[in-house]
């Protein structure tokens, strides 16, 4: 199944408000984003084992790891959890820089060194979490 489809299936999938707000920030990124790769994880490791929530991947970059190892993976993801969406920024240096930028500013969120989680879109500041995406993105464009 193409991955667009695989996005839209399970965002379809996802109770009401968390639905509309999903798509909603689908959108959002796909706006700040707009040449971006897309990605879908369907949360399972290569043996079928459920192991994270699904994730909506947007972007490339090169994940470096402590033993030299490289993999591609996306810049920015969004996932529906328990208690409403969470938009991740991978590839971040500074662990801090989030939540000192941008958690006073973005409303009724947790942020940490790379996690900005919320209940739902009407508690953030929609133009806040664009400038920390495109932070994220800017930060690992090489």
């Amino acid at each position: 199944m193409p991955v667009q489809e695989q996005i839209e299936e399970y965002i379809a999938g996802q109770p009401e408000p968390k639905r509309d707000d999903m798509r909603a920030l689908h959108r959002v990124i796909l706006k700040a984003m707009p040449r971006c790769r897309l990605w879908f994880l369907d949360g399972k490791d290569d043996s079928g084992k459920t192991v994270s929530n699904p994730n909506i991947g947007y972007g490339l970059h090169e994940m470096k790891y402590a033993n030299g190892k490289t993999r591609e993976f996306y810049q920015i993801g969004m996932s529906a959890n328990t208690s409403g969406i969470s938009v991740y920024v991978m590839g971040i240096e500074d662990k801090k820089y989030l939540a000192q930028a941008y958690g006073k500013k973005l409303g009724k969120a947790s942020v940490t060194g790379y996690c900005i989680k919320f209940k739902a879109l009407k508690d953030i500041d929609i133009d806040t979490l664009v400038a920390a995406i495109r932070y994220g993105v800017e930060a690992t464009s090489g």
